[in-house]
């Protein structure tokens, strides 16, 4: 006897929160592409409806009603438009049935079919940690939520259910599931798809089901959601990933017997970690720039490496002609600065103006009477003058360029260099900044095109050029012992005798551990940019300002 079979679609879309309308508009036009390619069960990603995460818009009951109407509207309009008789499962909220405090609203999964709701699972397992407060906007449930479609058993599973033990996931054994139904909303962090990859063929060979992960795409402030959806059969095995950082549709025919097989044309292969990293800062630069309405954005160009990096970051995602960049050159810059910024503006094709900031300098010098650091902290701040005051002439956002090494000791000039409204590189420590501006390069080079960021800008002394002969190294250690020693106690969270027991110096850790404490003021003010690691600054990473230990 023949086991049934079912084409299931995993359908990647990119939802913008708030855009209920608009989020659901997409998933109509993908759910018609699936059912065009003979898709009867079409999975999308975690809140889907309204964008993720929606934070405290899951308290505004308003909000989450029109949510729930949308969704039961877009089962009629299913069924009004003959694809009634397909199985969508589409992540929502919805007002719980008893609220806990501020939280009124359940993170769900509603299954439509003949043009109603006729199933809907609440998250169990809310994650509290990282970029993730779950617990302060939704309520928990515990009921799992299994259907049949083509004669196979399918159970469904919101994103941290299957990375807890309990809850549904124990369930799928016994309900007998032939399919585990996962809408994700799990941002990208380096090495996450492995992570991923591993726990769900850990799920489908502990409970002998195949394992459909469908996953959201592009960028949410400070968050980048990078499709790379996974189906494992019912052994474990990688049948098929779904693209990284573009909406895709993934189409597995499953049988009963927990084998899977692909329908359409899909990759099992892992891109390398420089492209993921790369991709991810150009998405999500593309998706807050576009998804909040802005035209174009400026930078200032220094000829260092950060801003080449950032100019080359934003001309992937949104073209030559929407990037500005300035040169503001004071009488320390370098001449190899000035042509360095002109080079690398003329191979990227994008719009270079030049403003001195001599002028504005002296005026303040001499009205203010500084000196030393404070006449060396003007002149970046004049730059921030320059960039703000043709941000809101011309219309452009303003991006930042400093990285997360310079974050993490407060190597920035408040209200100067930090100055922005978006930071690329935020989350990129200095060493991996030079190696993304040489894998670009590569790209370039392979491509037959000229290598965007010049080789000067990658292989002289990174210097901020606010005195003579200034170079970086003359108030910090070398890049790498820097980038070594924050990893152990930012991103290990080592104590400072643990740090030194690494077989780092023991003035050195202390001076880094107090620039990182003394910094946290300066972090707290800064521009949002795209996470790429598990412990960026911002969500992940909170400590007090007032705060005495070290």
């Amino acid at each position: 006897m023949a086991m049934p079979e079912i084409r299931v679609a995993l359908a990647q879309t990119n939802p913008v929160v708030g855009d209920i309308s608009g989020n659901l508009d997409a998933c109509f036009d993908a759910t018609l592409r699936a059912a065009d390619a003979g898709a009867k069960v079409v999975l999308f990603g975690e809140m889907v409806v309204t964008g993720y995460p929606i934070e405290d818009l899951a308290q505004r009951e308003s909000f989450v009603r029109a949510a729930e109407a949308a969704v039961a509207d877009f089962a009629a309009r299913l069924a009004g438009t003959n694809l009634g008789d397909l199985h969508v499962v589409i992540g929502h909220p919805a007002i719980a049935a008893e609220p806990n405090g501020w939280a009124i609203s359940n993170n769900c999964a509603s299954v439509l079919h003949g043009g109603a709701v006729v199933g809907r699972y609440a998250k169990h397992h809310l994650p509290n940690y990282g970029v993730f407060d779950e617990h302060r906007n939704f309520v928990s449930a515990n009921e799992p939520l299994t259907f049949e479609a083509g004669g196979l058993r399918f159970s469904t599973l919101i994103c941290e259910d299957i990375w807890q033990q309990g809850g549904p996931v124990a369930a799928l054994s016994k309900n007998a599931c032939d399919v585990a139904l996962v809408l994700n909303g799990s941002p990208f962090e380096i090495d996450k798809d492995d992570r991923r990859l591993e726990l769900v063929r850990t799920l489908a060979s502990e409970h002998g089901c195949a394992v459909a992960y469908c996953n959201l795409v592009g960028g949410q402030d400070d968050l980048v959601f990078d499709g790379d959806s996974i189906v494992v059969d019912a052994n474990g095995q990688l049948v098929a990933r779904g693209k990284q950082f573009e909406t895709d549709i993934v189409l597995i025919d499953f049988e009963a017997n927990g084998s899977a097989s692909l329908a359409s044309a899909a990759s099992t292969t892992k891109a390398d970690d420089h492209w993921q990293v790369w991709n991810a800062l150009v998405t999500g630069l593309r998706d807050y720039v576009d998804k909040n309405g802005f035209k174009s954005v400026i930078l200032g160009m220094s000829g260092g490496i950060d801003s080449a990096v950032c100019a080359s970051i934003a001309v992937d995602a949104l073209g030559p002609d929407r990037v500005f960049g300035v040169s503001m050159p004071s009488k320390y810059s370098s001449e190899h600065s000035r042509s360095d910024a002109d080079v690398s503006a003329v191979r990227l094709g994008i719009h270079l103006r030049t403003e001195s900031i001599e002028p504005y300098v002296a005026a303040y010098e001499s009205g203010l009477g500084l000196s030393g650091l404070a006449a060396e902290n003007l002149q970046a701040r004049m730059r921030g003058v320059i960039l703000m005051g043709l941000s809101n002439q011309e219309g452009h956002l303003v991006l930042t360029t400093g990285n997360k090494t310079e974050l993490a000791v407060g190597y920035s000039t408040i209200y100067g260099d930090s100055v922005g409204g978006y930071a690329p590189i935020k989350d990129v420590e200095k060493t991996l900044v030079w190696a993304l501006a040489r894998w670009r390069n590569e790209q370039a080079s392979a491509a037959g095109q000229p290598e965007p960021i010049p080789r000067n800008s990658i292989e002289k002394p990174p210097s901020a050029e606010l005195r003579p002969d200034q170079v970086d190294q003359d108030s910090l250690p070398e890049y790498d012992v820097l980038d070594a020693l924050l990893d152990a106690y930012v991103e290990r969270r080592l104590s400072r005798d643990q740090v030194v027991a690494l077989g780092f110096e023991a003035a050195i850790v202390d001076k880094v551990i107090r620039l990182v404490s003394i910094a946290e003021w300066k972090r707290r003010q800064g521009a949002i940019g795209p996470k790429i690691t598990p412990m960026a600054y911002g969500r992940d990473r909170r400590m007090p300002i007032t705060n005495r230990f070290r």
